[in-house]
């Protein structure tokens, strides 16, 4: 898995994916800092990774950073030589997967420069547990969109198609708050949401296993369980759909970090939701190996 680390950190900087990723991303946090910073005298500085993070930063560089992990394989045919190897799937997925957040934890380090120059300039002293937790929710968020634009990529041999779609998802996350709080809050509608998921459930269950009677039971008992739950108690369906959305929020847990509140549930968050991406990749590469 080494090997392939290095060579997909190399693959980088031999094109200029590498160097056009760290001077758009330098580019734009050294803006940020500009004006938020050093205009106003500010050491806040967990104010600039707030706004860099708010701003098209992810949406922009993560699908430079992520585009081609897979679907270039895919293209020029070399997945079937990289499958064949005697590499396992999960250390070909964690070695490309590490090779991007790699380059990103770089150029995060290079921001590094910036709150050390305001130590001296600053009218008002640097909040040092705001920056660093601003720094470890920069850093996860980064840790969560790659293993996502990686998923992406995997799914298709296009490379713009991938960096296209990987920036519809990431931008969807960081709207997911207001579009959380335009969904009906309803047990009504909420049981129809839950119903929606457990079929959702049932389908990826079929396309994985190709077994139509368990996918049938399997769609078939849940909604049953859920209608049961309904009339039961419809209390436990109020806000369902605003609760389950809110998961899938990177921004609100960000900024509870960069107030320098470090909450191990916030932590444990984001590396799940990067783990869950990591996983489904390994999945879909099984899947597609063994057809």
């Amino acid at each position: 898995m080494i090997a392939l680390y290095k060579k997909e950190l190399r693959a980088y900087f031999s094109q200029m994916v590498g160097y056009a990723f760290l001077a758009f991303m330098l580019f734009l946090m050294g803006m940020n800092f500009t004006f938020i910073n050093v205009f106003t005298g500010s050491g806040r500085f967990a104010n600039t990774l707030v706004a860099a993070a708010g701003s098209f930063m992810f949406f922009i560089l993560v699908p430079i950073l992520t585009m081609r992990l897979f679907s270039e394989e895919i293209r020029h045919k070399t997945d079937q030589l990289l499958y064949t190897s005697p590499l396992s799937v999960t250390q070909i997925v964690l070695g490309k997967f590490l090779a991007a957040f790699s380059l990103f934890l770089l150029g995060v380090g290079i921001t590094v420069l910036f709150p050390v120059l305001i130590t001296r300039y600053a009218v008002e002293g640097l909040a040092t547990n705001q920056i660093v937790g601003a720094y470890i929710g920069f850093i996860l968020i980064g840790l969560c969109c790659i293993a996502v634009g990686m998923f992406i990529s995997v799914l298709t041999d296009n490379q713009i198609i991938a960096a296209v779609s990987t920036f519809a998802a990431v931008y969807v996350m960081f709207l997911m708050d207001s579009i959380a709080m335009t969904m009906p809050v309803s047990a009504g509608a909420s049981l129809v949401f839950v119903a929606l998921v457990i079929v959702a459930v049932a389908g990826l269950w079929y396309y994985a296993t190709r077994h139509w009677l368990s996918s049938a039971v399997l769609g078939a008992l849940g909604v049953a369980v859920a209608v049961g739950l309904y009339f039961y108690d419809n209390l436990i369906y109020d806000a369902v759909i605003l609760r389950v959305l809110l998961w899938f929020s990177l921004y609100t847990r960000f900024q509870v970090l960069s107030a320098g509140i470090l909450n191990l549930a916030d932590l444990v968050y984001y590396l799940s939701f990067a783990g869950l991406f990591v996983y489904l990749t390994v999945n879909v590469i099984e899947k597609r190996r063994w057809r």
